[in-house]
């Protein structure tokens, strides 16, 4: 699986690349045809803490999966993504089986 890292308006550490590249490959457990992962990352400009936001599309074949979550950190979002994430690829498949 491809997993395609854009953080828009900064450069990301090579430890939160390391972190989301882990995090988001055991998402193939959960389900066989994943194509690819694209994962954006965003600092929002207002005095809100949870100013870090974390967009996943995690394409399947024939359909994408899309999770969004601001948070205080980057790495907070990811785990929390990476459970919303886990849900939607177990019900495409369940889907997908009943097919």
């Amino acid at each position: 699986m491809e997993i395609k890292i854009n953080a828009v308006g900064f450069s990301a550490s090579s430890q939160l690349e390391d972190f989301i590249q882990k995090k988001i490959s055991k998402l193939e457990k959960y389900h066989d045809g994943i194509v690819g992962t694209d994962v954006i990352l965003k600092l929002e400009k207002d005095d809100n803490l949870e100013n870090k936001v974390v967009e996943i599309t995690v394409s399947v074949k024939g359909q994408d999966v899309f999770a969004k979550k601001n948070a205080k950190k980057f790495e907070e979002a990811v785990d929390e993504l990476y459970d919303v994430l886990k849900r939607q690829l177990v019900k495409v498949k369940e889907k997908e089986r009943e097919c």
